[in-house]
């Protein structure tokens, strides 16, 4: 019942219109102001989950990111995959998520996922003739991988909230992202096979293909670096986000040459901002920890399900459907802030696999991202080509239920996320 009254009150708070820190902020100081009487204790809390190395990963890949957006190398990625799958049915959609998956490994995030690729397929892709619900949908999913290969901004949240290795979430969420990435191929193929986009176009020649792929190699061997590294235990998270900035400012200014003072001015800035807002809602989140921790809301909860008799699959299968949801109404910083403190010591007691949890968290808030009404990259493609927000969603439901099939499958198969980090040089 407590739990339920908070719930409501925190809604009530964020549909005034206060942004998440505020509201989030405001409904714990009032919570331990009635409960404990003062607030004293707070500057502790948010302190205490500021001080975390850890978030240094944070602003470093956001301006890793940026980087290699300024520098515009989206475009000779997607130039690559293009010529490399051309020749298959729907080979521009299969290019869109190729080009999608390897962005999504340099941004972490999935807007700019599918604000950078979307800029430069969906015209592409209608100059071709694809109707354009198969272009909205194709950039708007693959663009929800920016936040399932790592990096990913969600997983190093999550993983700081939850006190789970950053790095052993990013390796996690390898497998599955490539899997997501095949079924969404899959997809665009067979709907080209059934007359829903453009048959096949001619196979590129081998000159070609070396052509588009030595002009892509230096932004596609950023991905393996960071990766590996992390892998191989050469360095951490927050060490491969350092390493990531540093490859992609050399990638940009040596390589690419089209990486000025200017754009690095810009990129300076665009990571401060992000990195400012992130910082201020996860001291609001360390709030609202406190409050759910001094109210003994876990235990409450646990102790309903215990006397319920629910499992852990039964746990998680009641969580993912309260988060996909929540994740019609709320965007996935406020998901992960307002459920990660209530679920994880529920999740302790019945054994849950946090690394496995973080997986399947990561894939509904792929959900979130194209489910209406407040699904962020629908508004994105929205804003690139100014198409109906009804057509939009005419063409991403498919891939709704795409997404919710993998989760079934990694829900079914722990070790599609769990084999690689179980098998990581430095362990989890």
């Amino acid at each position: 019942m407590i739990l339920t009254l908070i719930l409501l009150g925190l809604g009530v708070l964020l549909l005034t219109g206060l942004p998440l820190f505020a509201g989030l902020g405001l409904a714990s100081i009032l919570i331990i102001w009635v409960v404990e009487g003062h607030t004293g204790g707070l500057g502790d809390v948010v302190f205490g989950s500021l001080s975390n190395y850890q978030l240094v990963a944070i602003p470093l890949f956001a301006f890793m990111a940026q980087i290699m957006i300024k520098a515009k190398v989206v475009d000779d990625l997607y130039a690559a995959a293009h010529v490399l799958v051309r020749h298959l049915p729907g080979g521009l959609g299969v290019a869109t998520v190729l080009s999608c998956t390897v962005f999504a490994a340099i941004s972490g995030s999935s807007v700019a996922t599918a604000l950078t690729i979307g800029a430069s397929a969906i015209p592409q892709m209608r100059q071709y003739g694809y109707p354009a619900r198969v272009a909205y949908g194709v950039v708007a999913a693959g663009g929800t991988l920016g936040i399932l290969i790592p990096p990913s901004g969600p997983m190093v949240l999550y993983g700081v909230i939850s006190d789970t290795s950053i790095s052993a979430l990013f390796i996690a969420g390898v497998v599955p992202g490539l899997m997501m990435a095949a079924i969404f191929a899959v997809f665009c193929m067979v709907q080209a096979a059934l007359g829903k986009g453009l048959a096949r176009m001619p196979r590129a020649s081998l000159k070609e293909c070396a052509t588009a792929i030595r002009r892509a190699f230096w932004a596609l061997i950023l991905p393996p670096i960071v990766l590996v590294g992390m892998y191989a235990g050469v360095f951490t998270a927050t060490e491969a986000a350092g390493v990531g900035a540093i490859a992609a400012l050399l990638i940009a200014t040596l390589a690419y040459r089209r990486f000025g003072w200017a754009d690095f001015y810009e990129s300076a800035h665009d990571t401060v901002r992000t990195s400012a807002m992130l910082f201020m809602i996860l001291a609001a989140a360390a709030m609202f920890g406190h409050v759910v921790t001094i109210l003994r809301l876990p235990a409450a909860l646990l102790t309903t399900l215990t006397s319920l008799g629910v499992g852990p699959i039964e746990f998680i299968l009641a969580v993912m459907l309260v988060i996909f949801i929540l994740g019609m109404f709320l965007e996935t910083i406020s998901i992960i802030l307002i459920t990660t403190p209530i679920v994880l010591p529920v999740m302790q007691a019945l054994q849950i696999d946090p690394i496995w949890y973080g997986v399947l968290l990561t894939i509904n808030l792929e959900l979130a991202l194209i489910t209406p009404p407040v699904g962020m990259n629908l508004f994105v493609i929205k804003g690139i080509t100014q198409a109906p927000l009804w057509e939009i969603v005419a063409g991403v439901l498919p891939y709704v239920g795409l997404l919710i099939l993998g989760l079934l499958i990694v829900l079914a198969f722990p070790e599609l996320a769990l084999w690689l980090p179980h098998t990581m040089a430095y362990g989890r």
